[in-house]
């Protein structure tokens, strides 16, 4: 997993609340057993038509939101069902940050475990931000997660709050396999007297 600790990037404003899991990544791409190559088909139907053309007025098809990194979006961003996926899909596109008033818990989780920054910031925040995100191309933020902050050079600026496991892992780069490597030592030595027992 990649460490997170200050990022820059264009802004894509979803205007959407409740956005779930089928939505992010839709069944039936879910067939694949890698973490790579989700970001195609992420919000396949908002993108798509039922013949494959891009929808003009989605956001991530405008050509000002190219290459966007940070997504804005409405409360309870990522409900319905636990599918890592949609965390595998978002990362995959490109994005590394996700702000929204409220996160569903199972997708704060698996976004925690696949290095997608949340941050949860007050609705008249979020609106703020879509508000200047929506007004014209080429609109960033920088998100530290040094010193939780969020900011953009029109003086707008917030800090959020993390829980502090959540923060070290992001910022060592450690998911749940990662943070088990970390008491290797410990582990070999157990097993190394478990096996003198002749266990």
């Amino acid at each position: 997993m990649r460490p997170f600790r200050e990022h820059t990037g264009t802004v894509a404003p979803l205007d959407r609340s409740s956005v779930d899991t089928d939505q992010i990544i839709p069944k039936q791409f879910l067939k694949r057993i890698e973490r790579t190559g989700y970001g195609e088909f992420l919000f396949y139907d908002w993108r798509y038509t039922g013949d494959g053309e891009p929808r003009a007025d989605f956001v991530l098809n405008q050509p000002q939101y190219a290459g966007a990194s940070i997504l804005i979006a409405g409360r309870n961003f990522g409900c319905g069902s636990s599918r890592e996926h949609a965390a595998w899909a978002l990362s995959d596109y490109g994005f590394r940050v996700i702000i929204a008033p409220t996160f569903a818990d199972i997708f704060a989780t698996n976004a925690g475990n696949n290095g997608l920054l949340l941050v949860t910031l007050a609705e008249q925040q979020i609106a703020t931000l879509l508000g200047r995100a929506q007004q014209g191309p080429g609109y960033q933020l920088h998100v530290s997660l040094l010193d939780t902050t969020v900011r953009d050079d029109q003086g707008f600026g917030a800090s959020f709050e993390i829980d502090d496991f959540r923060r070290t892992c992001l910022l060592e780069g450690l998911d749940e396999i990662g943070l088990t490597l970390k008491h290797e030592p410990e582990i070999a030595a157990y097993e190394a007297q478990l096996a003198t027992r002749g266990w």
